[in-house]
C-alpha cells in the first residue's frame, strides 16, 4: 500500500515536471507569433507611405494576415487530428518561415499584392501553431488553472507584440517618409527608385525572423512534449457529442471575433492616430515606439492576470476588463491632445487577459473535441480582418479620431458574453469558472 502511494506521488512528480518542462517550450511558440503579428502595426504605415494607400486599402494587410484565420483554422484542426499537436506546431513553424522569406521577393518588386501574398503564408502558419498551442496549454495540467496557464504563455505572446514596434521603428521605419507632395514632384524613375529603397528595409528583418522560425521549428520537432490523449480526437474515431451543442463555444468563437477585430484595429491606427496634430503630433518613427507601450500593457496586465485568476473568476474580471477598455476608448474619442493619446494605449493593459480567458471559456470541458473546438475559435480571429478594414473605410469617412467607435462596441459585446455567453452547460463547469 505505501509502495502504491509513493509510486503514484513519484509519477505525479514526473508529470508535473514533465508538463512545466513543456510548458516553457511551448510559451516560446507564444512570443514569436506575437512578434510576428504585431510587426503589421509598422507595416501598415510604411507601405501606405510607399505605394500612396488611403485608410481601407491599406487595410488589406490585416484583412489579408488575419483573413487566413479563417482559411486554415479548420484544415489545421484537421492536421492535429491526424499527425498530432506536436507535429502540428513543427509544420505551422516551417509555413511561417516560408511567409517570412516571401518578403523577399515582394520587396525587390516592389509589389503590394506579393506583400499580401507573404502575409497569407506567414499567417497561415500562425494560424496552425494557435490551433495546436493554444488548447495544448489548456489541457496541460489542471482544469482549475487552465485560464491562468493560458494567461502566464499568452504574456510571453504580449512580450513578442511589446519588442516589435521597437524593433520594427529601428530596422522598417529608419526613415522619415516623403510626404505625397514630395513624391508626386518625383519622376517616374525616380519614384520606383523610391518605393524600391523603401521597400527593401523590410528583406533583412524578415529573412533574419524566417531562419529563426526554421531553427525554432528544428528544436520542437526534437524536444519529446508529452502527448494529451484525452483531448485529441483521432480520425475514425466516433464520438458522440457535437461542438455546436456547446453555447459557450459559440458565444466564445463570437467573442474571439470582436476582441481581436478591437485590438488589431486600435493596434493598426495607433501611428496615423499619434501623428494627428490635435493627439499627439509625432512623427511615424516616434509614433511607432509609443505604439509599443499599448502592446507592453497587454503583457503587464497578462502577468498580473495569471496570479488574479488563481483567485478570482474568470467571468467577473473578464467583465471589469470589458467595461474598462470601452471606457477609455470613449475617453480617448471625446477628448484630444494627451489625455486621447495616453487612454487608448491604457486599453492594452485591460486588453490583457481577454483572448486568454474567451478561449478558455469557450473550450472548456470539450474533451476529444478539444482540437475541433480550437479550430473553430481561432477562425473567430478572422474579426481582426474584418473589423479593422471596416474601421479603415469608416476613418476614410468621418476621420481616425471618431471611428474608434467600433472598438467600443466590441468590448461591450465581450461585457456580454462574460455575462451571459459564458454561463456553462454544467455545474462542475460552473466550479470551474
Amino acid at each position: 500500500m505505501v509502495s502504491t502511494k509513493v509510486q503514484t506521488s513519484t509519477s505525479a512528480l514526473r508529470s508535473s515536471e514533465a508538463y512545466g518542462s513543456a510548458l516553457a517550450v511551448v510559451t516560446t511558440l507564444f512570443f514569436m507569433w506575437g512578434f510576428l503579428t504585431c510587426l503589421n502595426d509598422i507595416l501598415v504605415p510604411h507601405l501606405k507611405s510607399i505605394f500612396e494607400l488611403n485608410y481601407t486599402r491599406v487595410m488589406l494587410i490585416q484583412f489579408a494576415f488575419f483573413g487566413a484565420y479563417f482559411l486554415f483554422s479548420v484544415p489545421s484542426a484537421k492536421l492535429i487530428d491526424a499527425i498530432g499537436y506536436q507535429r502540428s506546431m513543427v509544420a505551422g513553424l516551417l509555413t511561417m518561415g516560408l511567409g517570412a522569406f516571401l518578403f523577399v521577393p515582394a520587396a525587390s518588386v516592389p509589389s503590394y499584392p506579393l506583400f499580401l501574398l507573404a502575409l497569407i503564408v506567414l499567417a497561415a502558419g500562425i494560424t496552425c501553431l494557435q490551433v495546436a498551442a493554444n488548447p495544448y496549454v489548456t489541457v496541460l495540467g489542471k482544469p482549475e488553472t487552465a485560464s491562468s496557464r493560458l494567461n502566464l504563455t499568452q504574456a510571453f505572446n504580449s512580450l513578442g507584440t511589446f519588442l516589435a514596434p521597437f524593433f520594427g521603428s529601428l530596422f522598417i521605419l529608419s526613415a522619415a517618409p516623403k510626404t505625397v507632395t514630395e513624391m508626386a514632384a518625383l519622376t517616374p524613375e525616380a519614384l520606383r527608385a523610391y518605393r524600391l529603397q523603401e521597400a527593401a528595409t523590410v528583406k533583412i528583418p524578415y529573412v533574419g525572423l524566417g531562419a529563426a522560425l526554421v531553427l525554432l521549428a528544428v528544436a520542437i520537432g526534437s524536444f519529446k512534449l508529452p502527448k494529451i490523449e484525452q483531448a485529441q480526437h483521432r480520425i475514425g474515431e466516433k464520438v458522440n457529442d457535437s461542438v455546436w451543442k456547446h453555447r459557450n463555444l459559440l458565444f466564445g468563437a463570437i467573442g474571439i471575433f470582436v476582441y481581436v477585430g478591437a485590438e488589431v484595429s486600435i493596434g493598426s491606427f495607433l501611428v496615423n492616430y499619434f501623428n494627428q496634430p490635435d493627439i499627439g503630433g509625432l512623427a511615424e518613427k516616434v509614433a511607432a515606439r509609443f505604439v509599443a507601450f499599448y502592446w507592453g500593457g497587454a503583457m503587464v496586465g497578462r502577468f498580473i492576470g495569471s496570479g488574479l485568476l488563481q483567485r478570482l473568476s474568470t467571468r467577473r474580471l473578464l467583465g471589469l476588463c470589458a467595461v474598462c477598455a470601452a471606457s477609455l476608448v470613449a475617453i480617448s474619442m471625446l477628448t484630444s491632445g494627451h489625455v486621447a493619446m495616453w487612454s487608448i494605449i491604457a486599453v492594452g493593459l485591460f486588453n490583457s487577459i481577454m483572448f486568454p480567458s474567451i478561449f478558455t471559456l469557450g473550450v472548456a470541458e470539450l474533451g476529444p473535441l478539444t482540437g475541433d473546438a480550437s479550430g473553430i475559435m481561432i477562425m473567430a480571429i478572422v474579426g481582426g480582418a474584418i473589423i479593422p478594414e471596416a474601421q479603415g473605410a469608416i476613418a476614410d469617412r468621418i476621420g481616425i479620431h471618431h471611428a474608434f467607435f467600433l472598438p467600443v462596441l466590441c468590448y461591450l459585446y465581450i461585457l456580454f458574453f462574460a455575462l451571459y455567453g459564458a454561463k456553462p452547460n454544467s455545474e462542475r463547469f460552473a466550479r470551474l469558472h
